[in-house]
């Protein structure tokens, strides 16, 4: 995927967004759990290289298919509480 073609006010403007989304209560509580669930799973000795945690369907899949929405793209999610 191409970067976008922001301004100079623009990308920091969209850093600002970037950064009170991920402070989030919700965010932070999915990093948290995939951290657990990663390190459980390497533990556990499972590969998990290349892989991200779905909340949606509780297991570790393709960045791909799991940033995707299983090929249905990311619009259809909507609000959705895992």
């Amino acid at each position: 995927m191409a970067k976008q073609k922001l301004s100079i006010k623009a990308k920091a403007d969209k850093a600002k967004r970037d950064l009170k989304y991920a402070k989030t209560k919700s965010r932070k509580d999915k990093k948290a759990e995939n951290q657990r669930k990663r390190r459980a799973a390497v533990k556990a000795g499972k590969n998990v290289k290349g892989k991200d945690y779905d909340h949606k369907d509780r297991k570790f899949k393709s960045v791909k298919k799991n940033r995707g929405n299983d090929g249905k793209g990311t619009k259809r999610e909507g609000k959705a509480k895992y």
